[in-house]
């Protein structure tokens, strides 16, 4: 039995890796790192409440098979560049070196549609840059999942996404299938997924795969 831990796990993706990994037969234990306490409890789950900003001063409790990171923003959320670099790429970059310094072997990283290093879409190049910098840190399995516009319930509220699901809802039929919104559960089920396979290597999975595999 091996032990996962996710980082992000109270957003739209986070909320239902977490919950899926619960109840996966693939993980006896289960780490969720929070800036605060999660509200509910479990036999398999350890809430471990860290500051993001000195991740390496807590690195024994890191010690992980898999990594799950589900963590990002946006450029309003964060109110300027640098704010949103620490969350979408020094976290997840920090993140896969602690764990990898413990032992981890497997990391599935929360990515997004367009990425591009040099993109000259800021959100895009982050993203980008993130795949490559962890990329770097050199895990035996590397998942990178790209959704489209992300789909359900979140907690906080994005106007832009809202008036692009309304555009999906009417207008969907005529969107390619790589452009296509989709829900977070989906999303979710595909990194659980892909994290049973055994085959080493670097794997890009783009939002019309993650469609596919969750329609069987």
């Amino acid at each position: 039995m091996k032990t996962a831990l996710i980082a992000g796990s109270t957003g739209l993706i986070g909320k239902h890796l977490l919950q899926l990994l619960l109840e996966s037969d693939q993980y006896n234990l289960v780490k969720a790192i929070t800036r605060k306490p999660l509200d509910f409890q479990h036999p398999k789950l350890e809430n471990i409440v860290v500051d993001f900003d000195k991740m390496t001063e807590q690195y024994s409790h890191f010690k992980t098979d898999d990594v799950f990171c589900c963590l990002g923003t946006t450029m309003k959320q964060a109110r300027s560049k640098d704010a949103f670099k620490k969350v979408d790429y020094d976290y997840p970059v920090e993140i896969a070196k602690v764990c990898k310094s413990q032992g981890a072997k497997q990391y599935s990283l929360v990515s997004a549609l367009g990425a591009d290093k040099d993109s000259s879409i800021y959100y895009n190049k982050i993203k980008g840059e993130v795949e490559e910098a962890i990329s770097a840190v050199g895990y035996d399995r590397y998942h990178i999942f790209r959704p489209s516009l992300l789909l359900g319930d979140r907690t906080e509220k994005r106007s832009g996404e809202d008036a692009a699901k309304i555009v999906y809802k009417i207008f969907g039929f005529l969107i390619p299938s790589k452009y296509k919104g989709i829900e977070g559960a989906k999303v979710a089920k595909s990194m659980l997924q892909f994290a049973s396979a055994i085959e080493n290597g670097k794997f890009i999975h783009e939002s019309n795969e993650l469609q596919l595999v969750n329609s069987n």
